[in-house]
């Protein structure tokens, strides 16, 4: 654990990162029952805008995806491939907060990229394990995904953000 310390400055910063890593699995199990298949609005997915802030938050938010598709995802594939989607969607979306420098331009351009690889990615986990089609699959994913993070994600974060803008930053 000192090392952790050590290495990412404070405690504080390791809670808040296992913090978003429990609470975006345990919003995943606990809405199961839309949370996974061919159609699934996972409300966890709003706390990927969380990387928008810091990119701390990566490290939690892949963890929490990795437990989530453990406990309830569709097998190893899933595992595999839909945790390497949320890591992508996650490092692309804190890359679009530090290079795009208007703030709602760049959380609007950040919220997409979940709907890129998700729709993508695991689209093709769930046609592959399900033996549904792949364009369909990629669509209700998408569909899933960009009503979550965009549509819902942008102004419940814009609420937490403003409410506790100081408080969410890890550095």
């Amino acid at each position: 654990m000192e090392g952790l310390i050590l290495k990412y400055g404070s405690s504080s910063k390791i809670v808040r990162v296992a913090f978003i890593a429990a609470l975006y699995t345990v919003l995943t199990i606990i809405l199961a029952p839309i949370s996974y298949g061919p159609v699934q609005f996972r409300l966890s997915e709003v706390l990927v805008l969380f990387a928008f802030i810091d990119p701390m938050y990566i490290i939690g938010l892949t963890i929490g995806c990795l437990l989530s598709n453990i406990f309830g995802g569709v097998g190893l594939l899933d595992i595999i491939f839909g945790t390497l989607a949320t890591f992508l969607s996650v490092s692309a979306i804190s890359i679009t907060a530090k290079y795009i420098k208007s703030n709602m331009i760049s959380l609007t351009v950040a919220s997409i990229w979940p709907t890129i690889f998700n729709s993508i990615i695991v689209g093709w986990v769930i046609s592959t394990t399900s033996n549904l089609p792949l364009v369909l699959t990629m669509l209700q994913v998408g569909i899933g995904e960009f009503v979550v993070v965009s549509v819902v994600g942008i102004p419940v974060f814009k609420l937490i953000s403003d409410k506790y803008k100081n408080k969410l930053a890890l550095e």
